[in-house]
């Protein structure tokens, strides 16, 4: 199919979005994020089955990730005579509003930067594997890079304030140090950002990310509102993997730019026409 060709059905989730558990909740909290938070509403079990459906989901995968979010407690299960409506908790309004902070104003916008690094030295034993993990969950949700086993980078200095907050609710403020200045004399810049995050393996799935959506044009109604979930689901993990390096310390003409740019005019181009069909779906 060439670009520019009209698509008459949505294509099913990439391989990597293909209907496990975890991966349908990804896609549910898009679909809440994107139609439900924004309106202060809830949404019909049927109306997110129709949607889910579209995207080649099955029903039983899709109960069992909408029960799991709410035992998260993420979201609630309201009754209306035989019917069910699905609202946000507190918890999950909180969640999708900062989520979705960090996902639309992800990309373009490169700040300038004044050449010092944050550098975090943090000690967990292998007896607290699970500590490890989330500690690695929120330095690389905050764009840090590990260079070495137990060395975190970030050229973004300013974020320290948000670092010691992840290592303080974790409990590691006395496994951990910390320190920010210049790049000194020995080693490469370059050298360190690539053992850090990997940046042919980001351009890679930068790659993939515009080979699906650059040039798609969806049909009416669903086709438009199923290609925004798509579109948003598969941006959303953007911000987990970019760093948001200085271009400094990006290859020139970084893809990750362009993506962008394709992201934010596809979203405002089927911004629209995709809230207008969930409305009438909604209303159902």
């Amino acid at each position: 199919m060439s670009p520019d060709e009209e698509i008459t059905a949505v294509p099913s989730l990439s391989r990597r979005q293909q209907t496990g558990v975890s991966s349908v909740r990804s896609v549910l909290l898009t679909v809440f994020g994107e139609y439900v938070l924004p309106r202060g509403s809830t949404a019909w079990t049927s109306t997110l089955l129709h949607v889910l459906a579209g995207l080649n989901i099955e029903e039983k995968a899709a109960r069992q990730a909408l029960n799991r979010m709410a035992a998260n407690g993420w979201i609630v299960a309201e009754k209306s005579g035989r019917r069910v409506r699905w609202g946000l908790t507190d918890h999950g309004r909180a969640l999708l509003a900062e989520g979705a902070e960090r996902i639309y104003s992800f990309g373009r916008d490169r700040e300038t930067w004044d050449g010092r690094w944050l550098v975090l030295l943090a000690s967990v034993p292998e007896s607290k594997r699970e500590l490890r993990h989330q500690l690695r969950n929120g330095l690389t949700w905050a764009g840090m890079g590990s260079p070495a086993q137990g060395v975190w980078v970030t050229p973004h200095a300013d974020r320290e304030a948000e670092v010691t907050q992840i290592v303080e609710n974790l409990g590691l403020a006395d496994s951990v140090s910390s320190f920010c200045g210049p790049f000194a004399a020995m080693g490469s810049e370059r050298s360190m950002v690539n053992e850090a995050w990997h940046l042919d393996e980001l351009a890679k799935e930068y790659e993939e990310f515009l080979a699906e959506f650059a040039g798609l044009r969806p049909t009416e109604g669903d086709g438009t509102l199923l290609a925004q979930v798509r579109l948003v689901d598969s941006w959303r993990r953007f911000p987990r993997l970019d760093p948001r390096l200085p271009p400094d310390l990006l290859p020139p003409h970084w893809i990750g730019l362009r993506a962008a740019n394709v992201f934010e005019d596809l979203h405002d181009r089927w911004h629209q026409a995709a809230q207008a069909r969930w409305s009438e779906l909604a209303d159902d």
